[in-house]
Order: structure tokens, then C-alpha cells, then sequence
């Protein structure tokens, strides 16, 4: 499957967007960059509406929605950010939301959904029960699916995430981000093949959730062969759309010991001020895991969200 996201599709995403959503600050600390050898740069989408990168391209979806699609609402499923997302987007053109949530997702979630009144029907924590509610949905109520990263529209959105890192920061050696569907990957590796020539795409996945790897090495789409793991959002599979992307723009995918995303996570708040999602940290704990590979250049992470529960992890604020 070959994309059909091109450039002017990505601009176009980014100027319907804009009014709705942050251009989010990069930051920097010497003692960071001390630790990891280089130069980093953390683009703060823990800051975003909604706390996450979601709403970028789930508002970008929903824009592009006829009127009549509107007034039958808007439907997806999400243990939480994408969740949050349409709930967000939804607002903004007073269409309903529907959200399929698993009956394990994390409080703090659950009640990012709640704040924008969506309707929340929880289900098994597993894929099937998530598309199978979707479908009752769908059917009860005609509502329009939007998937949480198999979708141009998202992929287009979570495109300028590193289209505005790469505006502000036109010479970095390598972008890092988190991988779990591939929704936000695949867009930074269109957005940096659009707006940059030389700077490099490094996907950040758990060895607790490892199947974006395995999927980049054959080519085709793999499971994880099994999921245990602080992220909870990248606890799923790439589609073979985000996939194609992926194998078209990225460099590499690294894998990411579990006893260190915690630690990066405290190595963030230690140095910026500012807690982030176990997801966000996955990407941090790539950059300390692999040093060498890294050294002395100029790179950039995208924190990908801070919607967590502190107590959860035994942190606190």
C-alpha cells in the first residue's frame, strides 16, 4: 500500500488545524544533554489539548467531515488518548461522540473523556470486543468511525507534529517517537521525508510490546508474542497501512528494556520539570539505551503525552 499522504495534504492538515490545537514549545537542558552525550530537543506534546499529540490528527479527521456525518455523531476505540481526542474534535463541531473504551483503561483517561461529554461504552480489553462495540454503534446509531491510526486524515495530522519541530529545528540529525499502531511514526516519517533532507526517523517501541520491529524486519504485519508492559499506549499492532509509511520513511526501530522507562520518566522530571506518559518515555529510554549511536549530534523526541496517574507508578508531583 502506497501512501496517498503527500506534502500539500500535510500543509493543508496543518493550516485546517491550527486554530484548534498547539504549536507546541521545544526544550532543552544542558544536564540532559550531559546524560545522553548529545544534543536533545523534547517537542512537548504533553502540552497539546487533550494532553497528547492525538488531537492533531483526530481534529483533523473530524474537520473534514460533511455536516450530515456530523449530526450522526462520531465514533472510535482507545484505551485513552485518541479516545480523549474525538471526544475534543467532536466538540468543536457539536457532533456526539461515542467512545469505546476497554474496561481496564486508566482512570485519568476515562476522565479526559468524560470532560468533553462524550458517551463512553467500555468493553473487554481486547481488539475483538473493541471492534465488535464499535459495530453495535455504528449500526445503532450511524455514527462515522474514525480509527485511532489506520486513517490518512490522522496520519495527516500526526504529520505536523515533526513538520513544526523541523520549522524550528531544520538541522537535526534524527527525530525519535514512540510506536504503537504507527499513526504518529508514520506521520513523522512522512513529515520528515516533506520537510527535511537529511534528518533520520528512529521508531522507540518496548520490548514488553515488541511488534513494530518485527513488522519493519518482514515486511509484513506481526503481533507482539506477548504484551506486558508500563505503555499503555503503544500496546497494539501496526495496520498494514501504517506499516507501508513506516517502511518507506523510517530508519530503524529500537527496543526499549522495561526497567528503564520509569527511569526515564524520573530523568525527565529531574530535568524538565515535568512528568510524561510511560509511552513518551519509551522514546527517552531509546536515546539513553543507544548513546553511541546518537553522540554529539543534534536530536529531537516527541513527548507524545502526560495524561498518567502518578499513584499508579509510585511517583509523585
Amino acid at each position: 500500500m502506497n501512501s496517498k499522504i503527500d506534502k500539500p495534504e500535510i500543509e493543508k492538515a496543518h493550516e485546517r488545524i491550527k486554530p484548534f490545537v498547539l504549536n507546541t514549545k521545544l526544550i532543552h537542558s544542558e544536564g540532559f544533554d550531559e546524560i545522553a552525550g548529545c544534543e536533545v530537543w523534547l517537542k512537548c506534546e504533553n502540552e497539546q489539548k487533550v494532553k497528547a499529540f492525538k488531537a492533531r490528527g483526530a481534529t483533523n479527521a473530524v474537520l473534514q467531515l460533511s455536516e450530515n456525518e456530523r449530526a450522526k455523531g462520531i465514533t472510535t476505540h482507545s484505551s485513552g488518548n485518541h479516545a480523549q481526542a474525538i471526544a475534543y474534535a467532536a466538540s468543536l463541531v457539536n457532533s456526539k461522540a461515542y467512545v469505546v473504551m476497554p474496561e481496564n483503561a486508566p482512570k485519568v483517561k476515562i476522565a479526559g473523556v468524560e470532560s468533553w461529554n462524550a458517551e463512553i461504552i467500555f468493553c473487554e480489553a481486547t481488539l475483538e470486543a473493541r471492534e465488535s462495540t464499535v459495530n453495535q454503534v455504528i449500526q445503532k446509531t450511524g455514527a462515522t468511525f474514525i480509527h485511532p491510526f489506520d486513517n490518512d486524515a490522522v496520519i495527516a495530522g500526526q504529520a505536523t507534529v515533526s513538520k513544526e519541530i523541523l520549522e524550528e529545528k531544520p538541522d537535526l540529525y534524527a527525530i525519535l517517537a514512540p510506536v504503537g499502531g504507527g499513526g504518529l511514526l508514520s506521520g513523522t516519517g512522512l513529515g520528515c521525508k516533506y520537510f527535511s533532507k537529511n534528518t533520520k526517523v528512529y521508531g522507540t517501541e518496548p520490548e514488553g510490546a515488541a511488534d513494530a520491529i518485527f513488522s519493519f524486519r518482514s515486511g509484513k504485519v506481526e503481533k507482539a508474542k506477548f504484551i506486558k508492559t508500563l505503555a499503555d499506549g503503544l500496546q497494539t499492532n501496526l495496520s498494514e497501512r501504517t506499516l507501508s509509511i513506516i517502511k518507506d520513511s523510517v530508519d530503524e526501530i529500537l527496543l526499549v528494556n522495561e526497567e528503564n522507562i520509569v527511569k526515564s520518566m524520573k530523568l525527565v522530571k529531574e530535568h524538565f520539570g515535568m512528568w510524561i506518559e510511560p509511552s513518551s518515555a519509551v522514546a527517552i529510554a531509546a536515546l539513553l539505551q543507544n548513546t553511541e549511536k546518537f553522540r554529539g549530534q543534534k536530536v529531537a523526541i516527541i513527548i507524545t503525552g502526560g495524561n498518567l496517574d502518578l499513584e499508579k507508578f509510585g511517583l509523585k508531583d
